[in-house]
Protein backbone atom coordinates (compact mmCIF):
# COMPACT_ATOMS: atom_id res chain seq x y z
CA UNK A 1 0.00 0.00 0.00
CA UNK A 2 1.37 3.32 -0.83
CA UNK A 3 1.92 6.53 0.92
CA UNK A 4 -0.84 8.74 0.28
CA UNK A 5 0.20 12.27 -1.54
CA UNK A 6 0.02 15.64 0.37
CA UNK A 7 -3.03 16.00 -2.57
CA UNK A 8 -4.79 13.38 -0.82
CA UNK A 9 -4.69 14.16 2.45
CA UNK A 10 -5.67 17.68 1.81
CA UNK A 11 -8.50 16.44 -0.39
CA UNK A 12 -9.40 14.11 2.18
CA UNK A 13 -9.47 16.36 4.77
CA UNK A 14 -11.60 18.88 2.71
CA UNK A 15 -13.73 16.42 1.99
CA UNK A 16 -14.10 15.82 5.34
CA UNK A 17 -14.79 19.63 6.68
CA UNK A 18 -17.59 19.76 4.26
CA UNK A 19 -19.13 16.74 5.42
CA UNK A 20 -19.06 17.64 8.98
CA UNK A 21 -20.57 21.68 7.89
CA UNK A 22 -24.29 19.02 7.47
CA UNK A 23 -25.23 21.74 4.93
CA UNK A 24 -24.41 24.89 6.08
CA UNK A 25 -22.49 27.00 3.85
CA UNK A 26 -18.55 27.41 3.86
CA UNK A 27 -17.23 30.92 3.38
CA UNK A 28 -13.37 31.66 3.34
CA UNK A 29 -12.16 28.66 2.71
CA UNK A 30 -9.48 29.71 0.60
CA UNK A 31 -8.11 31.82 2.78
CA UNK A 32 -8.83 29.49 5.77
CA UNK A 33 -6.90 26.88 4.19
CA UNK A 34 -3.62 28.86 3.21
CA UNK A 35 -3.49 30.06 6.49
CA UNK A 36 -4.17 26.37 8.06
CA UNK A 37 -1.09 25.04 5.68
CA UNK A 38 0.98 27.88 5.62
CA UNK A 39 1.91 28.03 9.20
CA UNK A 40 3.50 23.99 9.17
CA UNK A 41 4.71 24.03 6.44
CA UNK A 42 7.21 26.91 8.04
CA UNK A 43 7.79 25.35 10.72
CA UNK A 44 8.73 22.48 9.37
CA UNK A 45 11.06 23.74 7.12
CA UNK A 46 12.23 25.91 9.36
CA UNK A 47 13.01 22.59 11.62
CA UNK A 48 14.58 21.10 8.79
CA UNK A 49 16.80 23.83 7.70
CA UNK A 50 18.15 24.49 11.24
CA UNK A 51 16.01 27.48 11.56
CA UNK A 52 18.35 29.51 8.58
CA UNK A 53 16.01 31.54 6.99
CA UNK A 54 17.98 32.02 3.77
CA UNK A 55 18.19 28.11 3.29
CA UNK A 56 14.69 28.12 3.82
CA UNK A 57 13.47 30.83 1.40
CA UNK A 58 15.28 28.51 -1.12
CA UNK A 59 13.71 25.69 -0.05
CA UNK A 60 10.22 27.48 -0.39
CA UNK A 61 11.24 29.34 -3.51
CA UNK A 62 10.65 32.34 -1.78
CA UNK A 63 12.68 35.93 -1.27
CA UNK A 64 14.34 35.41 2.54
CA UNK A 65 12.35 39.00 3.09
CA UNK A 66 8.96 37.51 2.08
CA UNK A 67 9.82 34.59 4.13
CA UNK A 68 10.60 36.70 6.96
CA UNK A 69 7.25 38.80 7.01
CA UNK A 70 5.53 35.19 7.02
CA UNK A 71 7.50 34.06 9.62
CA UNK A 72 6.18 37.22 11.46
CA UNK A 73 2.72 36.70 10.50
CA UNK A 74 2.82 33.46 11.94
CA UNK A 75 4.93 34.50 15.15
CA UNK A 76 7.52 32.14 14.28
CA UNK A 77 10.69 34.16 14.95
CA UNK A 78 12.71 32.98 17.48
Amino acid sequence: MSTPSIADCVRENLQNYLRDLDGETPHGMYDMLMRVVEKPLLEVVMEHTGHNQSRAAEWLGLNRNTLRKKLMEHQLLR
